[in-house]
């Protein structure tokens, strides 16, 4: 019997593209000699007083499930470190869950809160999984573009303008992947009086809230009036080095949290028992690990930005995360035919700004989580490529 796809499979799944990223990853992998400046992953392994603490906790033979929230002592230290970072408090027993990475956390938020056509704000460019678990959930994700000549910061303006009798939440990523865009306290607290305005939600994703240069971070429940409305998602991947290990969490009010749990315990049980242990000495003792290689960072956000601008590939300065988002539209190529063609004829992994939003066309994005010898040669061959072409 021969079924087609449109039975056998979920009409929101068949209608959600693959991801923009994952293409350039397989064809360089079949390539020789490529640097890749696409991976949004640190280069640097994870700190070593971590990885012992999560050795020895095998060698302990903790291999068993924990609490569905997580262990009560990761979930203790991770709210001091949210009180003594942001003055933020949430309750380690009913208002913080552990999670399998802030993918899982995502998931689990959108799950927990839409019904069917609810409607999520989300500004692009942006990571690629927020609208599609929007749409998983049965939500309707309603995009913003943001733009270069305001630093790629979203609007309280463009954001009140999107809003519908339908709207539940608005979904906010700073600091931004793919821009690197950080948001100002003064920005962020003219679209919070929004969302009070409108009784919406706020899910506030802030998986690079340590990787900052320079400039503050703004921890949205830290805001007035926010903690009780801010769905709060975090983890160890980029801040720690610790990608590998899966490990998140939430933050929420207990009724939101409860929901979440719920989502979990059907889905997962419990994040990786491992994973919590490193997790733990990450919180207790990895400020220092965390500076340094946010220093190394910045050495190398300098560079790739200083060189892109002098090869005509006009980037604005990113103070967040470990990206940055040229312009390519000198070249006169779009941004797929730019990442296409500097991969094949220069070996050079760059990933096309439309993967992130069609506020992205006409940019790459570029990480600088790779070696500084690295990105010289990059930036080397990238002046190869534009002497051709630019």
């Amino acid at each position: 019997m021969v079924h087609t796809i449109s039975r056998r499979i979920s009409r929101r799944v068949a209608a959600t593209p693959p991801s923009g990223i994952r293409k350039f990853f397989d064809i360089a992998a079949t390539m020789d000699n490529v640097i890749s400046l696409g991976i949004g992953e640190p280069d640097f392994v994870t700190p070593q007083p971590i990885l012992d603490a999560g050795i020895a906790s095998l060698q302990r033979g903790e291999t068993a499930y924990t609490s569905n929230s997580g262990t009560i002592e990761l979930r203790t230290a991770l709210s001091r470190h949210l009180q003594q970072l942001y003055s933020v408090s949430y309750n380690p027993e009913d208002e913080i869950i552990i999670t399998v990475g802030v993918s899982e956390a995502l998931y689990l938020a959108m799950t927990a809160i839409l019904d069917p056509g609810d409607e999520v704000i989300i500004p692009e460019p942006c990571f690629v999984s927020y609208a599609p678990e929007v749409i998983f959930a049965g939500g309707v994700p309603v995009t913003v573009p943001t733009y270069v000549e305001h630093d790629f910061q979203v609007t309280a303006a463009d954001i009140a303008a999107a809003i519908t009798p339908q709207t539940k939440a608005i979904l906010l990523g700073y600091p931004n992947n793919p821009t690197g865009a950080v948001m100002t306290r003064a920005v962020m607290l003219e679209i919070t009086a929004v969302a009070e305005q409108y009784d919406l939600l706020v899910i506030s994703d802030e998986i690079y809230d340590q990787l900052v240069y320079g400039v503050p971070h703004t921890c949205v429940p830290s805001l007035p009036g926010m903690r009780d409305r801010t769905i709060l998602l975090g983890g160890f991947s980029k801040d720690y080095a610790m990608t590998g290990w899966r490990i998140g969490y939430a933050c929420a009010t207990p009724d939101l949290l409860a929901a979440m749990r719920k989502v979990h315990q059907y889905t997962i049980m419990s994040a990786p028992t491992t994973a919590q242990m490193a997790a733990l000495v990450a919180l207790e003792s990895g400020a220092e690990h965390v500076k340094r290689m946010r220093q190394e960072y910045d050495r190398r956000r300098r560079l790739i930005v200083a060189g892109f601008n002098t090869l005509g590939l006009d980037c604005f300065e990113p103070r967040g995360a470990f990206y940055a988002f040229p312009s390519v539209r000198r070249s006169g190529m779009s941004s797929d035919d730019f990442a296409n063609r500097l991969l094949a004829e220069e070996r050079v992994a760059v990933v096309p700004g439309d993967a992130f939003g069609a506020s992205g066309s006409g940019f790459v994005r570029a990480s600088y989580a790779t070696a500084y010898e690295k990105i010289e040669e990059a930036l080397n061959r990238i002046e190869s490529f534009m002497r051709r072409h630019g």
